[in-house]
């Protein structure tokens, strides 16, 4: 093994133990390596960083910062160790911000994803897809929190379920309502009366009595959203299995402006409920949200005395 291998072996190593998944990488990485040294290369610079990052020649600009990004975080660990390693400054294809507008599900779209889920052929397909998307929608879980989901994380008797190793290694409880316990159940039965000898320890499982993996659930996913008759509603604004979560908060927090509790003081408990790192990034539903911002000013300006 060449010593740049090892050096990203050794950096994706650190950088999971940190809590991060690296999913791309871990693919993307070793390819960069297998680029350079091609090239003759023993270290990074950023001729080379370059030249590889803008493949293919007629890929979107985004797609060039994203894989210059993750070159700059590996370049950045390893000149720590090779003080002739090149680290490419920021400003060198830069990854414009693009985080796509939220599709908010109304109850009508939520139930009409439910009806076409349960219209599948399979009945296990139906049943499994059906209770997984009720399942994001009514507690903001990640797809892939879900999906990583073992049939113990479920407490039934006191209503909770366990997500753990989610994201930056950090695990939660989950308080479910009665209605939810009971569909989880349900679906539960139904699984092991299909699968009485499981091979998987999964929750959810596929028509083969494995785990589900992401990529089934979200081609799935694609072909309910066109027979529930949902439509993008802008370039930017369509349909995903990530804006049930946003849904969930942008609810949750519509609720309390509503209800006339004290925001600020409650957002801490949608934070941890949802799993955030940080709690910024639970405010920035209500920043992304024209009603939430809509209700925020008007709760500003009682506060100040400017409104009746």
């Amino acid at each position: 093994m060449s010593e740049l291998r090892a050096a990203v072996n050794d950096y994706l190593t650190i950088r999971r133990s940190l809590g991060f998944k690296l999913e791309e990488p871990s693919r993307q990485l070793p390819r960069f390596v297998d680029f350079l040294e091609q090239a003759g290369a023993c270290t990074v610079t950023i001729e080379l960083a370059v030249a590889w990052a803008k493949q293919p020649p007629d890929a979107h600009p985004n797609e060039w910062g994203r894989r210059m990004s993750m070159v700059r975080c590996f370049a950045r660990h390893l000149q720590a160790l090779d003080p002739q390693t090149e680290v490419p400054p920021p400003d060198l294809l830069p990854m414009p911000p693009r985080r796509a507008t939220p599709y908010l599900y109304s109850e009508v779209d939520i139930t009409a994803l439910m009806k076409a889920a349960r219209a599948l052929r399979s009945p296990l397909r139906a049943a499994t897809f059906a209770t997984f998307i009720g399942l994001l929608a009514v507690t903001g879980m990640r797809a892939g929190e879900a999906l990583r989901l073992d049939r113990d994380d479920l407490d039934q008797a006191n209503g909770l379920l366990t997500i753990r190793n989610s994201k930056f290694g950090k695990s939660r409880e989950v308080p479910l309502h009665p209605s939810t316990v009971e569909a989880l159940r349900t679906y539960a039965r139904l699984r092991d009366q299909l699968f009485p000898r499981p091979t998987t320890t999964s929750f959810f499982v596929s028509t083969a009595g494995t785990r589900l993996i992401y990529n089934v659930f979200h081609f799935t996913f694609l072909e309910l959203v066109r027979q529930a008759g949902l439509q993008r509603r802008s370039l930017t604004c369509r349909p995903r299995p990530h804006d049930l979560r946003h849904t969930f908060a942008v609810r949750t927090l519509l609720d309390w402006y509503r209800a006339g509790l004290d925001v600020e003081a409650q957002m801490p408990l949608l934070s941890t409920y949802l799993g955030h790192f940080k709690p910024r990034h639970t405010y920035w539903y209500l920043s992304a949200t024209p009603e939430l911002l809509a209700l925020a000013g008007q709760r500003l300006e009682r506060a100040r005395g400017d409104h009746p």
